[in-house]
Formats: structure tokens, C-alpha cells, sequence
């Protein structure tokens, strides 16, 4: 039986396709092996969001060619789509496949095993219109099952590189989407995370949205929870959270992009909201939901941010009480505006910027568990550990708080309700 390994660099969509290409390969008779054994095919999915992922896939794709000189080595994903001819001149390469490809994986391999022709499959992803159907129906890892239902971005925020990696918005038929949860459930996962490259765009261009799919997905026996991948403040309305409130398998945990509080630097990055728009969002959402999670991304360092511009970042961090926070020091992507934007800021100072908000970050989650504590709360356990000859299981509550207990009882996959404390966390 041949051997495959599979490598995932990027976000948890990438994670999904990865997950269905394994599945492909398993169908046609591989053997699945760890990344870190020696395989006849290796597979390296990529990430382009910054420079840094560009090395990292180019990296991982030469570390493969070095276990095992005569397997057979694709890169797939997004450095594949935005650097293709770079990648072309990659003499270790063997298969290249760009985004809205990937389904033609097996046919590849098995059209390079007859030919042994190194085989490029990448279209112009910016023309491309169809949603590439992929499907998963035992995800590895965890009890939640991720769910791609959108691909691709119209934004263009000056400084991602996404649209020219994804390609324009494209979402997954309903009743697609809808037999897949059917098959997850079916297979034990209770809780389904829904996502996408721009998911708050689900739907528009095939005539529905994400609520409608949201509250088609609610009425499936055996999901317990819907959660909901990165959202855009713009999604956010009255009606909107109102009718999301009344699906009590919803989480409320909502990733709501920020990327800075600075309405100056707002503009600068092409991002089409306010800060004060940003916090009336926040506040709908506490309206119709006690204590709701809310998390979100800031950049550190855009190119020209001020003291005061930071200082906004971190005042809108205590005005809206986030759960949690991702800091990320702005990385340059090539063939983004804001790489060619004056006045960069050095990496000395962005990590300065970063530890300085890391401190307000962590003030303000403290804050927000303390709402908790003491209270019960339901936890999905995903896995145990042992320390000390004692048996931890680990969990999330529906606000995406992680609890870690001791258990004599198997408690994987199950749901159970906890006293909360910020020790377990």
C-alpha cells in the first residue's frame, strides 16, 4: 500500500481542504502516515498570507524532498497560486496545485505516475467562478468538525494578499452544505464550525446568506452547537443577532475582525467601517446575549501608525471587553499597497507595540472570566491528558473558554455541565 503525508500551513479552511484531500487518498487506497515519516507522496499545503508563510511552504516542500528523494512532492494552496512561476522553477516539485484545484489531487497523481512529468494545475483564480466541491466526513483531531462553506474575498484590504490567492467570493450550495452536517452528526461531531476565507459574504452571489444557512442547519438531530467562524462588523445588525439569538445552538463566541482601533489607520487598510461603528456592533451583541464572547485580530506596526493611532487600538480593547485578542505585528506582503505604503515601523518597535497590548489584553480577558466564575457552564470535552498519574480532560464551553479538569469517567465527547473557574482554564 502506498503512503501519503500531508502537511497544513494556514488557516482552518486550508485545514479543511487538507482534511478532504486526505480523504480522497484514503478512498483510493493510500495509507495515510504522520509528515515526519517517510511516505511516497508528500503533500504541502500552503499559506501566502505573509512573506513569512511563503517560507515556511517553501521550507516544509524542501524538508519533504529530503525524507524520501523519490517520493513524489505536491505543493498545493495558496503560495502555489500566488507565486506560481517561483514555484515552477522549484526542480523538487513534482505537482503543483493552485486553489479551486485541489479536488483533482488523485487524477494527478496518478496522471504523474504514468507520464512522470512534472504537471502544473492552476487557473486564473480571479475568472474562476465555481465553488470547488470538497467534502469531509470525519475530520481529524478534535470533536468539533470545521466546515468550509465560502471561499474567496472582495475586500481587498491594503494589506492582504488574499483576493489574488482565493480568488472573488463563491459559496457552497445549501442543500451541499446541509447533507454534509447530516453526515458529520451521523458520525459523532456535535458541534460544527462554520467557515470560510470571508464567510459574512456566504451566499450573495447564489442568492441566499448566512443567516438563512445558519437556521437551516439548526434544525439537524444531533448538533448540539453551530459555531461561527470569523465574521465582518458589517454583518452585525438588529435583525440580524436578533434571529441568531433565537437559535440556541449558536454559540456566543463571535470572532468580529478588527485589525485596528485607529479610524486613521482604518482607512489606511481599506476597511470600511468605524471604530465607533466597530463598538455599536459589540453592543448589539451584548443586548441579546448575556456575557458573549467576543474575540478578535489587531494589527501592531501598520505602516505610519502613531503613538496615539496604537493608543486607540488599545483603548478600543477596554471599551469593548474582549474575551481574547490575536496580536499581530504587520508582516510585508509583497503585491499589497500597504507594502509599498512610507513611513514602515521598525520590528523593534512593533514588538514593543505588541507586549505593550498584550498587557491591556490580558487585563481585560481577566475581566471578562470573572463574569464566569463560580457559574455553571456547559463543556464539550475534546481530549485527555496525563500528569502525575492523573487523567485531565480538556473542553470548550459554548464561549470558546477552555476548561481542563481531572476525570476518572470518559469523558471525550461528551457534554458536560461544570462549575467554572479560571483555574481550569
Amino acid at each position: 500500500m502506498k503512503k501519503a503525508a500531508i502537511h497544513t500551513l494556514g488557516c482552518k479552511v486550508n485545514t479543511y481542504e487538507s482534511d478532504a484531500m486526505r480523504e480522497l487518498l484514503i478512498s483510493a487506497g493510500y495509507e495515510i502516515v504522520p509528515f515526519s515519516d517517510r511516505a511516497d507522496v508528500y503533500i504541502v499545503n500552503t499559506c501566502s498570507v505573509t512573506n513569512v508563510a511563503d517560507h515556511k511552504s517553501r521550507q516544509m516542500l524542501h524538508r519533504a524532498k529530503v525524507k524520501n528523494p523519490d517520493a513524489i512532492l505536491v505543493a498545493a494552496g495558496c503560495y502555489v497560486q500566488t507565486a506560481t512561476e517561483e514555484a515552477k522553477q522549484d526542480a523538487g516539485i513534482d505537482i503543483l496545485i493552485g486553489n479551486n484545484q485541489k479536488k483533482d489531487l488523485i487524477p494527478l497523481l496518478e496522471q504523474f505516475e504514468k507520464e512522470r512529468a512534472n504537471a502544473c494545475h492552476i487557473v486564473d483564480i480571479s475568472k474562476d467562478t465555481d465553488y470547488e466541491e470538497l467534502s469531509v466526513s470525519a475530520p481529524l483531531g478534535h470533536t468539533r468538525a470545521f466546515l468550509k462553506v465560502q471561499d474567496g474575498c472582495n475586500q481587498f484590504c491594503s494589506y492582504c494578499i488574499i483576493p489574488y490567492a482565493r480568488g472573488r467570493i463563491r459559496s457552497r450550495r445549501p442543500e451541499d452544505v446541509y447533507e454534509e452536517v447530516v453526515r458529520l452528526s451521523g458520525n459523532g461531531f456535535q458541534e460544527i464550525v462554520l467557515t470560510g476565507i470571508h464567510l459574512s459574504s456566504y451566499g450573495k452571489e447564489i442568492g441566499t446568506d448566512l443567516l438563512s444557512l445558519i437556521e437551516r442547519l439548526h434544525g439537524i438531530e444531533g448538533v448540539r452547537r453551530i459555531r461561527l467562524g470569523s465574521l465582518e462588523p458589517g454583518i452585525i445588525t438588529e435583525e440580524f443577532v436578533s434571529r441568531l439569538a433565537a437559535l440556541h445552538k449558536v454559540c456566543p463566541h463571535f470572532h468580529l475582525s478588527l485589525q485596528s482601533g485607529s479610524d486613521t489607520v482604518l482607512k489606511r487598510m481599506n476597511r470600511h467601517y468605524t471604530s465607533a461603528e466597530y463598538l455599536e456592533k459589540c453592543q448589539i451583541l451584548k443586548f441579546h446575549y448575556q456575557d458573549p464572547a467576543l474575540t478578535t485580530d489587531i494589527i501592531v506596526g501598520f505602516p505610519g501608525e502613531t503613538d496615539e493611532e496604537f493608543a486607540d487600538s488599545c483603548e478600543i480593547v477596554r471599551q469593548a471587553g474582549f474575551a481574547d485578542v490575536h496580536i499581530f505585528k504587520f508582516s510585508r506582503r509583497s503585491g499589497t499597497p500597504a507594502d509599498r505604503m512610507p513611513d514602515q515601523i521598525t520590528e523593534a518597535e512593533k514588538t514593543r507595540r505588541s507586549h505593550a497590548l498584550a498587557k491591556v489584553c490580558a487585563s481585560v480577558r481577566k475581566k471578562f472570566l470573572s463574569c464566569y466564575e463560580g457559574k455553571d457552564v456547559e463543556v464539550l470535552f475534546e481530549k485527555s491528558t496525563e500528569k502525575d498519574g492523573v487523567r485531565y480532560f480538556e473542553g470548550y464551553t459554548p464561549e470558546y473558554l477552555r476548561v481542563c479538569m481531572p476525570s476518572d469517567e470518559e469523558l471525550k465527547n461528551q457534554i458536560k455541565v461544570v462549575e467554572f473557574s479560571d483555574r481550569l482554564v
